[in-house]
């Protein structure tokens, strides 16, 4: 299947799309909302400006995808690759994203508010001025990732890994920190910087 059957198909009704494989596909600026995309191979597509809310992608491969400015809200992703993906000013408000990959994916100024991040792999993730206010980001892997100028009031960070986390005029106000070491975190500003209730 191509881009323009997929489409085609979804104009005409059908939402079911499970294992679709649609690998360095051009979906720029489509809606494609409401789809089941469980276990869809989406490997360096470009989804750039897309709605792709309300969509079931568990198990997805999404590595290296162009997601810039897409609107996942409410979405589905839990098990997900997104690996190196771009999801710079991505909406993924209310996401379910439980245990997926976003290892070094790139995250700038992205609405993650509300998202369930538990237990997910940000390791080396760019989460600069993110907005991650009452996430749950409890058992998740943030070792090197860079929460510069981000959000993460009320967020839940409980079992966490911050080891080499960059953070440096981050909002802490109101985060569980529940069994997290944060001797570990990187920055001579830690005390100074951190906006901590």
């Amino acid at each position: 299947m191509d881009a323009d059957q997929l489409l085609k198909r979804y104009s005409a009704g059908e939402r079911n799309f499970t294992q679709i494989s649609l690998y360095s596909v051009n979906l720029r600026e489509v809606c494609l909302a409401g789809s089941i995309l469980d276990r869809a191979n989406l490997a360096s597509a470009n989804l750039s400006q897309s709605n792709l809310r309300g969509c079931n992608l568990v198990e997805a491969n999404l590595t290296a995808a162009l997601l810039w400015r897409t609107d996942l809200s409410g979405s589905n992703l839990i098990l997900t690759k997104l690996k190196s993906a771009n999801l710079i000013r991505a909406t993924l408000k209310d996401v379910d994203l439980h245990k997926a990959n976003l290892q070094k994916a790139d995250l700038r100024l992205t609405d993650l508010r509300n998202a369930d991040l538990t237990g997910a792999d940000l390791m080396g993730a760019d989460l600069s001025y993110a907005d991650l206010t009452g996430a749950f980001l409890s058992g998740a892997n943030l070792d090197g990732a860079n929460l510069t100028g981000a959000n993460l009031s009320s967020t839940d960070l409980s079992y966490a890994s911050l080891s080499k986390t960059i953070i440096f005029k981050t909002d802490l106000s109101g985060v569980d920190f529940t069994k997290v070491d944060l001797r570990t975190i990187d920055g001579e500003y830690l005390v100074e910087n951190m906006l901590v209730s």
